[in-house]
């Protein structure tokens, strides 16, 4: 044992009974009760240590840890001498010399009891705190600190002060509640202050025992008296109490969240044991499934419920059917591009270059996409349109699609939807039916790997209708933007935004487009293309495409502007370029086949070359051939390859005055005929026709070309002219043709096809059109370039088509 009140450490260790009856016990707060005696001498002047972060009370028993060379210094002497230190808080803790000015002004006097010598060379000097004391002036600070000061009493109210009685009873009861409900606090403290009966005792053991700030501690040692101790006392530990409540409220929850966590581990680590004993296990597999899905961009609730059912596969005897079925399902979530996208190449030049390269024309539909991408370019988002582009087959509609994805840099993907009468092709089946599969629009998306494609919907007009079901209605929520942001799949049975897919739709006829379909579309007309348009084509694109697929060099076949107008012309009969592909594909087989056996050619092939690889032209009868004929007027006729001529004959023979009808013809056409007829009867006089005529002689009227079924009422005007003809035997003029329905009243009705009809009439050599009033709005739409040269007639009535056609 060391000299004095000195204790080395190495001693405890060796000592078993340092702290029993043979020797001192230290209180953890003195026996005083709360009408302390106030005989405590407190010299005037007294050294002052600095404490980093304790508060010392009246009448408590704390140990404190002293490293500075000056406070150990100051503990020496001080033991040696047996007086009184004061014990007062600095400000900040982190200071090692702290000046009079870092201090606080108000601290507690107090005696040493112990010391103990600890081996890395720090004291633990045990004080009992006497009396609180303010500093009034600080002398000297070498060796250490002294400083003039005054004790202040801690004034306890009386015995039967009701107010200090409660307070100091709740703080009793909190401080409880806080140690049961706090796991880090020694129950034993609760022990220690269900046995103190001292309110003084009480208060500051609770001052100095818990955890709190130094900052509040030296609030409660300034405060004047006790009672103000109690309250500020009460108002920290209420504070406290709901600081613990809540911060074990959330590690409750954490804990129980963990719990689950091991709880699911160690039972899928049980069933990965026990599948994988009975020969059964997936856990790779389904591992496999659980890291991929780890990297997918969807929603919380989206990841929620894949976790559901991969833990319900993992449930699932593989040899059962189901579980193949459940592993297909998780595969397409995997699959499927949940949120991610493609850049879009905003490079509107580029994308114009791009677009002409592939295609000529269609310029309404290219300015369209452009302005989509300006839009974007502009604004950052956008929702994609949904374009229908209308017109005669093999003009470019189809493979428009792919020529745009390639301009926006994004995949592309094609529907055809030709002959479709289910709806489950659209939406999928649900998944209890067995071979259950997705709809074709998610199939689509799934093999294009992107939430942004092109997809083409082709020949949307030729969607069938089963007898449950119509799928054309299946594909209004498909392609209305306000609705496809969630559309639902029958068999992904979540929602799926397709608001980022540029859809466009293909048709032939919109007149076969559900309405409520084509109202949700962008309609772009796209026209056949005229004689120049397709040499243009053909020398452009069409032969250069032909020629890399037959491996011919390009000095070995080219093809003059005449030939290929002479292959136009009297081998394809079509609005679109279709057929000329055709005809260039097997000019080039010849030219390949001659140069595979090493004969001699020539590599331009001349119009002679054409008729010897194609044979003999085709298509003649459209070049205007009947001027100057009685009765026989040129019609034009819409076609689902185009516009066409066509010419109706009449004749007059012997007989009862019968209407005969020839030519295949419809029941609308032979309505129109009846119509025409009647009509001349009624202004027989006007026309100058003997009404004899009417009883004895019969009518003829014949369309050629009867293998072809032909219908419409657009052919009425076309009868009238040629009724009339024939009973006055005036001539039709040359280079005429017309196309509008007529009324009994003789009023000329509007017709719909007049592009195709006007092109079919230009090609034939047609110089002059009849055509209803009410379309000469349908003539202002057209390209100057494709009326160039004709002339253009509008009619209200017969009498003013017969005043234009006949002589």
């Amino acid at each position: 044992m060391s000299k004095g009140n000195k204790i080395k450490a190495e001693e405890l260790a060796g000592t078993g009974d340092l702290f029993e009856g043979t020797h001192q016990v230290i209180p953890i707060v003195s026996a005083d009760d709360d009408d302390m005696p106030i005989d405590i001498k407190i010299p005037s002047v007294i050294p002052i240590l600095t404490l980093r972060s304790s508060v010392l009370f009246p009448g408590a028993i704390t140990p404190i840890t002293v490293g500075r060379e000056k406070s150990m210094r100051l503990v020496h002497d001080v033991d040696q001498s047996g007086g009184v230190l004061g014990a007062v808080l600095q400000h900040e803790h982190s200071l090692d010399n702290p000046s009079p000015k870092d201090l606080y002004s108000v601290g507690t006097a107090a005696r040493i009891l112990k010391i103990l010598e600890m081996p890395n060379g720090n004291l633990t000097v045990i004080l009992h705190g006497l009396e609180k004391i303010e500093i009034m002036e600080y002398i000297t600070s070498e060796p250490y600190l002294r400083a003039s000061v005054i004790p202040v009493r801690d004034i306890a109210p009386p015995k039967d002060h009701v107010e200090f009685g409660a307070l100091v009873d709740s703080i009793r009861d909190i401080a409880l509640e806080i140690i049961n409900i706090s796991p880090g606090m020694p129950k034993e403290a609760a022990f220690a202050i269900k046995n103190i009966d001292s309110r003084r005792g009480i208060i500051n053991f609770i001052c100095t025992n818990f955890d709190l700030k130094d900052s509040d501690r030296q609030k409660l040692l300034e405060a004047p008296g006790l009672l103000a101790r109690a309250k500020r006392l009460l108002e920290i530990l209420l504070n406290e109490q709901q600081l613990v409540e809540l911060k074990n409220n959330i590690q409750g929850k954490v804990k129980q969240e963990i719990d689950k966590q091991q709880r699911d581990y160690y039972l899928r680590q049980q069933i990965t044991t026990i599948q994988e004993e009975l020969g059964e296990g997936s856990s790779d597999e389904i591992e496999k499934m659980r890291a991929k899905a780890k990297g997918k961009k969807w929603s919380k609730e989206m990841a929620d419920m894949f976790e559901k059912e991969l833990s319900r596969l993992e449930r699932l005897n593989p040899a059962v059917a189901e579980h193949s079925v459940q592993t297909t399902y998780l595969n397409l979530l995997l699959e499927l591009p949940w949120q991610e996208t493609t850049e879009d190449n905003l490079d509107l030049v580029r994308a114009r270059k791009q677009l002409d390269k592939d295609h000529f024309g269609l310029d309404e539909v290219k300015d369209r996409i452009l302005e989509h991408l300006a839009v974007i370019k502009l604004k950052g988002d956008l929702k994609s349109p949904i374009l229908c582009l209308y017109g005669p087959p093999g003009v470019g509609k189809t493979s428009l699609g792919k020529s745009v994805a390639e301009a926006l840099g994004r995949k592309f993907g094609r529907i055809a939807l030709g002959g479709l009468h289910d709806e489950a092709e659209i939406r999928g089946h649900r998944r209890t039916y067995i071979g259950a599969m997705p709809g074709r629009i998610i199939q689509t998306i799934r093999r294009a790997g992107s939430s942004n494609p092109v997809i083409i919907l082709d020949e949307v007009d030729k969607v069938g209708r089963g007898n449950h079901s119509d799928p054309s209605s299946a594909l209004l929520e498909v392609l209305d933007p306000e609705q496809n942001t969630t559309f639902h799949d029958n068999y992904l049975d979540v929602e799926y935004d397709l608001s980022k897919v540029l859809f466009i739709a293909t048709a032939n006829d919109t007149s076969a487009v559900n309405p409520a379909l084509r109202d949700r579309m962008e309609m772009i007309d796209i026209p056949g293309y005229l004689l120049e348009d397709k040499v243009r084509i053909a020398q452009q694109h069409l032969l250069t495409k032909q020629r890399g697929a037959h491996g011919i060099p390009e000095d070995a076949l080219t093809i003059p502007d005449t030939s290929l107008a002479k292959i136009v012309s009297e081998y394809t009969r079509e609005s679109g370029v279709r057929l000329l592909d055709k005809h260039l594909a097997k000019i080039a087989r010849y030219r390949a086949k001659q140069i595979g056996f090493g004969e001699e050619y020539t590599s331009e092939i001349s119009a002679t070359d054409v008729e010897k690889i194609l044979g003999v032209p085709k298509y003649l009868r459209d070049e205007y051939e009947v001027g100057g004929i009685v009765g026989v007027v040129t019609g034009l006729a819409w076609t689902q390859v185009g516009g066409d001529i066509l010419y109706v004959e009449s004749i007059l023979t012997p007989g009862k005055g019968e209407l005969h009808l020839t030519g295949n013809l419809g029941e609308v056409m032979k309505e129109s005929a009846t119509i025409a007829l009647e009509w001349v009867k009624a202004h027989h006089a006007e026309l100058g026709i003997d009404p004899e005529m009417f009883k004895t002689r019969d009518l003829n009227i014949h369309v050629p070309e009867g293998a072809i079924p032909k219908d419409g009422p657009s052919a009425g005007i076309t009868m009238v002219t040629s009724i009339v003809s024939s009973y006055t035997g005036r001539k039709v003029k040359e280079r005429i043709a017309m196309t509008g329905e007529t009324t009994l009243r003789g009023r000329v009705m509007p017709v719909g096809g007049i592009r195709e009809k006007i092109l079919a009439a230009k090609r034939a050599g047609i110089t002059d059109i009849i055509l209803s009033e009410d379309n000469r709005k349908d003539i202002s739409e057209i390209r100057e370039q494709y009326v160039a040269g004709m002339n253009f007639s509008f009619v209200k009535n017969n009498d003013e088509v017969l005043a234009l056609a006949l002589d």
